[in-house]
């Protein structure tokens, strides 16, 4: 089996010594090409070559964005078509959150799912058979976990500056950008037009927040849930709010971020199995995002749930292990 091994050497967790690891068992395995991403959007650039050479399989060592940017050079802009047999995607986790891995049951030690991923392949040899993720098509990219439009949007551009400015980000520094950002987009008058099927359009919204499975997001361990029936074989998960008074959105966070009842409020959209929706800024274009990456402003979203989109390398739906 061919396989290429994209690593992200400046993702948070990747080290030498973990990457020279991964490397050599793979090596033991497959026969093995090894790039290092080294500019932005590198990894889509490799991961297209890696279609044109017919490779069987993409490692990914790094963090989410990295692994969005595969995936999206894999399939190419939704609806076009790939120029080839598009390869099976594995994970080896490398950045912070590896919401990815996490929700793929891959473990968060890069050491451990390198052994975990050694045994993937060896079990493919045998039953020779990939599991199969939906993805969400939202119209120009595709996004692997999760997108937005408005206040998770600012909050990646302001993470994203902190980042280009050389500052390692990490889970309070998220939370040092993210509470500010917050605090003053909830003065804001809400501008958005939520359209989901077979339901009347809903206007006044402040954000919405867009999952592909469940958490959305990680904060250090603790798991951040907006909808926790969603899972990479249902449809989209939707979260909005049409009111962001202190109070109630305090209490919506506490129910995100504590394991407990569903998020339930009397301001919250949520949907856990949307096939699609649009957003519709009804003022000025909104700050957009998809897989925490910044994709600028946008005066309308359409995501769309596809189902079995990409091949990937874990544990088969129903067992996967629950890790932390």
């Amino acid at each position: 089996m061919r396989a290429v091994l994209i690593v992200n050497p400046t993702a948070t967790s990747t080290t030498p010594a973990g990457r020279d690891l991964l490397a050599n068992a793979l090596k033991s395995r497959l026969e093995l090409t090894v790039e290092h991403t080294n500019h932005s959007g590198h990894g889509t650039e490799l991961a297209q070559r890696a279609v044109e050479d017919g490779v069987d399989l993409v490692v990914v060592h790094g963090g989410d964005g990295t692994v969005s940017g595969v995936v999206n050079g894999l399939l190419g802009r939704p609806g076009s078509t790939p120029r080839g047999p598009v390869p099976a995607v594995a994970v080896v986790p490398g950045g912070s959150a590896n919401v990815l891995a996490r929700s793929l049951g891959i473990s968060r030690d890069p050491v451990a799912a390198t052994n975990q991923l050694i045994q993937l392949l060896d079990d493919y040899r045998r039953h020779q058979t990939w599991r199969r993720i939906s993805l969400i098509d939202c119209g120009e990219q595709w996004a692997v976990i999760n997108a937005g439009m408005g206040v998770d949007a600012e909050v990646v551009a302001g993470v994203e500056a902190q980042r280009d400015k050389g500052v390692k980000v990490t889970a309070l520094r998220y939370w040092r950008v993210a509470i500010p950002i917050t605090i003053a987009f909830s003065s804001r008058e809400p501008s958005l037009m939520l359209e989901l099927p077979d339901r009347d359009p809903v206007p006044g919204v402040h954000f919405v927040w867009v999952s592909n499975t469940s958490p959305w997001t990680y904060s250090n361990n603790r798991p951040m849930v907006t909808n926790p029936g969603c899972t990479f074989e249902s449809g989209l998960g939707v979260f909005a709010v049409d009111g962001m008074k202190v109070v109630p959105t305090l209490r919506l966070l506490a129910q995100i971020c504590t394991k407990g009842p569903k998020p339930n409020a009397k301001q919250l959209i949520r949907d856990d199995d949307a096939p699609c929706l649009k957003v519709t800024s009804t003022g000025e274009p909104v700050a957009s995002q998809f897989d925490g990456e910044y994709l600028g402003v946008r005066e309308t979203m359409t995501f769309r749930a596809v189902p079995d989109a990409l091949a990937v390398v874990g544990p088969p739906a129903k067992t996967r292990p629950e890790l932390g």
